[in-house]
C-alpha cells in the first residue's frame, strides 16, 4: 500500500517558487543572476503599518486570535468593501486567513465534491488548478488569446459551463498577464452567469490597487448585484501594501459560505497571526497616501519593460492594464538555436536557455497554462529591469 496520498499525483510543484529557488542557488554559486520570477513588491512595508505591529506587541496582542479574525479588522474589511467597491457586508460576512491562498483553499475545501468543476481561465496563477485538484474538483481550463488581451470572453465562458460547474474563478488584474477586466467586460461575463444559477463566482482582487492609465477597477458583485449571494470576493494586503511576508488575506461573501470556511479554518490553522492582523488593520484603515506613488513607479516600470521587450527580436509584448507582470510571446524565437546550440522548441526551453546564457530568471508560460509565453515580474528597480531587458535583447539577437 502506497504511503503518500493519491491526490498528490494530481498536483504539480509551483513553477514560480522553483524558478526563484533556482535563481537563488545560482547566485549562491557565484553567478550574476537577475531574478524576475517572484511576484513580490520590492518596496518595504510602510512605516505606519510596521509601527502598528510593534504597538500591538507592546500591548500584548500576542494571544490566540478568533478563527475568523479580530473584530476591528473584520470591521475594517467591511468598511473597505463599502468605501472602495460599493459592497455592503456585515463584519460577520468577512473572514481573515493566512494569505489569499488560504482563502481560496478554504473555499474549495468547504464547497467541492468529487467531480465538481471549476472554470479557470488561462493563463492562470499556478496554484488555482492545483488547489482545485487537491480538493477533489476538476479544473476546467479555458484558454484566452493574446489578441483578446488574455481575457475570458462571454461565449467561451458559456461554452465551458456544465451541470457540474460549481465555480468560475476570475483574477483581475491578472497574475501572470496583468490583464484587467473593464466594467463592460465583467458585465458580459456576469450576464452569462445570471443564466446559470448553480455557478458561483470566486474573484481574486489581490492586485486591485495596481491599475494604470486611469483604468477603473470593478469587481463582479459590484457590477452585477444579483450575483451578490453567490460571490466570494477575495483580497489581501500583500501586494498593494507590500506585506507579502505578513501573510494576511481576507474575503467577504454569503453567511453560509463564510461560516463553512471558518469551520474549515478552525480545524486547520485557526486564526491568522495576531500581530499581522493589527498591522493589516492599519493598512486598510490608515493613510492611503503612498498608494499613488507605488502605482506611478509600477506604471513607469511597465512602460519601460514593454518598450524594451518589443524591441527584442522574436518577442511580442502586450501592454497590461495592471498588476506588476508582463506576459510576452516568444513565438518568434521558437525553432531557432540558442548560443548553447540547443534548438528552442518551447517557452520552457526559451527561459532555460535565457537563464543559462544571460543569467535572467523568468517563468515559462506553460507553467501558467498558456504558451508560448513567459512571465516577467517588473517589481524591481528601474536599472535592474533595464539591464535584464538588455540581456534579453542580446539573447534574442544571438538566436540563429
Amino acid at each position: 500500500m502506497a504511503f503518500l496520498a493519491d491526490a498528490l499525483s494530481r498536483v504539480k510543484p509551483s513553477a514560480t517558487i522553483a524558478v526563484t529557488q533556482k535563481a537563488r542557488d545560482l547566485k549562491a554559486a557565484g553567478r550574476d543572476v537577475i531574478s524576475l520570477g517572484a511576484g513580490e513588491p520590492d518596496f518595504d512595508t510602510p512605516q505606519n503599518i510596521k509601527d502598528a505591529a510593534i504597538d500591538a506587541i507592546r500591548r500584548g496582542e500576542t494571544k490566540y486570535p478568533p478563527v475568523a479574525g479580530i473584530a476591528p479588522l473584520r470591521e475594517a474589511i467591511a468598511q473597505k468593501f463599502k468605501r472602495e467597491n460599493g459592497l455592503d457586508y456585515r463584519p460577520s460576512q468577512t473572514i481573515v486567513a493566512t494569505g489569499g491562498k488560504q482563502i481560496l483553499y478554504n473555499a474549495f475545501v468547504a464547497t467541492l465534491n468529487p467531480g465538481d468543476e471549476v472554470i479557470v481561465p488561462a493563463p492562470y496563477w499556478v496554484s488555482y488548478p492545483e488547489m482545485v485538484a487537491l480538493n477533489g474538483g476538476t479544473p476546467v481550463i479555458v484558454d484566452t488569446r493574446i489578441e483578446h488581451g488574455f481575457k475570458l470572453r462571454a461565449e467561451d465562458l458559456e461554452a465551458a459551463i456544465t451541470p457540474r460547474t460549481k465555480w468560475v474563478l476570475l483574477n483581475s488584474p491578472s497574475n501572470p498577464s496583468g490583464a484587467a477586466y473593464s466594467r463592460e467586460e465583467i458585465k458580459a461575463l456576469t450576464d452569462v452567469l445570471l443564466r446559470h444559477e448553480h455557478v458561483w463566482v470566486l474573484t481574486d482582487d489581490m492586485y486591485e490597487h495596481l491599475v494604470f492609465g486611469g483604468f477603473e477597477f470593478t469587481t463582479p458583485a459590484q457590477v452585477e448585484p444579483a450575483l451578490y449571494d453567490r460571490t466570494l470576493t477575495m483580497n489581501g494586503v500583500s501586494k498593494a501594501y507590500c506585506m507579502t511576508g505578513w501573510r494576511i488575506g481576507y474575503a467577504a461573501g454569503p453567511d453560509k459560505l463564510i461560516r463553512a470556511m471558518e469551520m474549515v479554518q478552525g480545524q486547520q490553522t485557526s486564526g491568522a497571526c495576531s500581530i499581522a492582523q493589527w498591522a493589516a488593520l492599519e493598512a486598510l484603515a490608515g493613510p492611503q497616501d503612498f498608494l499613488p506613488g507605488f502605482r506611478e513607479a509600477f506604471e513607469r516600470r511597465r512602460d519601460l519593460v514593454v518598450s524594451m521587450l518589443n524591441q527584442a527580436r522574436g518577442l511580442s509584448c502586450p501592454t497590461p492594464e495592471g498588476a506588476f507582470y508582463v506576459y510576452p510571446s516568444c513565438q518568434g524565437a521558437l525553432g531557432r538555436k540558442a548560443p548553447s546550440g540547443k534548438t528552442i522548441e518551447t517557452d520552457e526551453d526559451f527561459v532555460s536557455e535565457l537563464l543559462e546564457a544571460e543569467g535572467v530568471a523568468v517563468v515559462h508560460g506553460s507553467a501558467f497554462g498558456l504558451g508560448p509565453n513567459f512571465r516577467i515580474s517588473y517589481a524591481a528597480a528601474d536599472e535592474t529591469l533595464e539591464e535584464a531587458c538588455r540581456r534579453i535583447q542580446r539573447f534574442c539577437a544571438e538566436l540563429r
